[in-house]
């Protein structure tokens, strides 16, 4: 997964946290699954809500409810202007976004409902501030933002988003009533993308130009952590590597997940700086792990457009130590939208030097196939979307074996993202993916536990060999 859709970071080590294939398609959701994007109608959320409160072992962490309303304008305009077709892709990855970026960004519990239309409800049993969960708002409506590409050109959407900050034991209705009301407002005021249920005013808290001035000096006050996502062989299950993810522990607002942390660094021009920084702190970390594993590091999109990042990611290579040959840099189709041209000449330089590159976040959104023509790949990494299904939907199996067997005929090894329970392990390893990573064997951790678990695989492989 990359750093935010950009640089990719995933969860940390929680108490009590639910599996987000649990939460994005529970039990209790079952029947009432949304059949355009897959995600549960709005019906779930009580039944989600009640269950936080319920659960006599997720009370004692009760968090605190937090919810937004994100709603699409011109929908209707799209339909007439691309075809039907192309608002209900658009409808399918704004779905896809909120999904992975609520993945990354939020610590507890949380689900994700269509509430109707271009209408999508977020909840989640949340741990932070009223400036926080506005901050990922914001962060959540630049994503949503960004071009869609489609086959006759590229979607631009408008999102609003109504915040609330539930009452102690408020019911759902009581949200929906006050978060309705409140996005009606920000349609209402002209330039309004934000607003807060029961017309609260913004929360004071930093600026976006207060936390730019704050980024530029994270790097120096060691506030951007490197967390380390293991990946493990479908064949063994023995450890093959981690992927690189990464956090800021701002000194105030708390943890900044990976979509926040990279959409400042873009608007404060620190993408490059703050890429270098990641992939530094990595390389140094990976070069004490045993041979046999590997470290993926993820690539914005900033970095392929940037004349130098070749040779400056090849030095960083050289001054860590690193061998070139256990490197493998995770590219999105978001990050290749550019120039297809350039960041095929970028991979192929480091293709030359040994170094592997994986097509990451594979099935999510408008997949491009021409890319698999052009980009001299190794692994296709597949999106948890295409995962989530394969134990229950026929469907969804077959979907996954046609991309192996394509993966296949093309010499590339496929690797299987959010693998969350035994029976996705499995069917995985029987359709023929070769790695996986995911909440089943192991969640992102420290540089330090990392090189405990390594230690601790490299010992039991040299005790089956004995």
């Amino acid at each position: 997964m990359g750093y935010g859709r950009s640089m990719g970071v995933k969860r940390d080590d929680q108490v009590h946290r639910e599996p987000k294939a649990i939460v994005a398609k529970g039990k209790a959701a079952k029947g009432l699954t949304d059949r355009l994007t897959g995600i549960p109608g709005i019906e779930a959320v009580h039944d989600r809500v009640a269950a936080w409160r319920e659960d006599p072992v997720l009370m004692p962490h009760m968090a605190h409810v937090h919810a937004m309303l994100l709603s699409l304008r011109r929908l209707d305009a799209i339909n007439m202007a691309y075809g039907a077709a192309a608002g209900d892709g658009a409808l399918e990855e704004v779905a896809a976004r909120i999904g992975h970026f609520a993945e990354e960004e939020l610590d507890g519990p949380w689900l994700l409902a269509r509430a109707g239309g271009g209408s999508f409800l977020l909840v989640a049993n949340e741990a932070c501030s009223r400036e926080r969960w506005q901050l990922v708002a914001d962060q959540l409506a630049d994503m949503i933002a960004r071009p869609i590409p489609i086959s006759t050109g590229i979607l631009r959407l408008s999102p609003r988003v109504a915040l609330i900050r539930a009452l102690t034991g408020e019911s759902v209705e009581s949200m929906l009533d006050r978060l309705g009301h409140a996005l009606g407002d920000a349609h209402e005021q002209h330039g309004t993308r934000l607003a807060w249920a029961d017309g609260e005013v913004t929360p004071p808290g930093r600026s976006a130009q207060q936390l730019e001035a704050d980024l530029l000096i994270a790097i120096d006050n060691d506030e951007i952590e490197v967390l380390f996502q293991p990946q493990f062989d479908l064949t063994d299950d023995s450890l093959t590597g981690a992927e690189a993810l990464a956090r800021w522990r701002h000194p105030e607002l708390g943890r900044i997940g990976a979509g926040a942390l990279f959409a400042i660094a873009e608007r404060a021009d620190y993408v490059g700086p703050l890429s270098r920084h990641i992939a530094h702190k990595a390389m140094w970390a990976a070069k004490e792990w045993p041979e046999n594993l590997r470290l993926s590091i993820n690539v914005t999109a900033a970095d392929l457009a940037f004349g130098s990042y070749t040779r400056q990611m090849l030095d960083l290579v050289r001054e860590s130590g690193f061998p070139p040959r256990r490197l493998t840099l995770e590219v999105t189709e978001q990050t290749l939208i550019g120039d297809i041209t350039l960041a095929a000449q970028t991979m192929a330089e480091f293709s030359a030097q040994g170094i592997r590159i994986a097509l990451d976040d594979f099935g999510a959104g408008f997949c491009n196939f021409r890319y698999l023509k052009v980009l001299p790949i190794h692994y296709l990494k597949l999106d948890r979307s295409m995962i989530d299904g394969i134990t229950t939907d026929r469907r969804d199996v077959a979907v996954l074996r046609a991309i192996v067997a394509m993966a296949r005929a093309l010499d590339l090894q496929v690797i299987a993202e959010g693998i969350e329970d035994e029976g996705q392990r499995v069917v995985a390893a029987r359709e023929g993916c070769a790695y996986f990573q995911g909440f089943l064997r192991a969640q992102p951790m420290s540089a330090a536990m990392f090189q405990k678990l390594a230690r601790a695989e490299e010992m039991k492989e040299a005790s089956r060999g004995a």
